[in-house]
């Protein structure tokens, strides 16, 4: 996730596509959830830029005078969590991708007999 502010939401879908596609584990049928993924990778990249730009401010004063976590702060946490639950089903956890068996494209007997043949 370096230069997190840059990526916009049609760039993490490629990266997270290509991604996948290297992984093995791209199907044309996750491109909703991939879609979601990107979006929320976005969304944390914005807030995280303008975290930063407030200079970290984690706390809020209350009403009462007292402080309490700052609402940007408590947004930011729960977009981790959704985006490593998305991570974690499209594959791109390396704790998930060791647990999964990857589908690979069988050659045929007579492909295989023919590149036999080539060597």
């Amino acid at each position: 996730m370096r230069e997190l502010a840059a990526k916009k939401k049609s760039g993490i879908k490629r990266e997270t596509i290509a991604l996948m596609k290297t992984l093995g584990v791209y199907k044309e049928q996750y491109d909703p959830i991939i879609e979601i993924y990107a979006e929320l990778r976005e969304q944390y990249a914005a807030l995280t830029k303008q975290f930063e730009n407030s200079g970290y401010a984690f706390e809020v004063e209350t009403m009462q005078g007292g402080a309490k976590k700052a609402p940007i702060v408590a947004t930011l946490e729960s977009l981790r969590k959704d985006i490593l639950a998305y991570a974690d089903r499209l594959c791109l956890n390396p704790k998930i991708i060791d647990g999964i068996t990857v589908e690979t494209k069988k050659k045929s007997a007579l492909a295989a007999a023919l590149s036999a043949i080539e060597k």
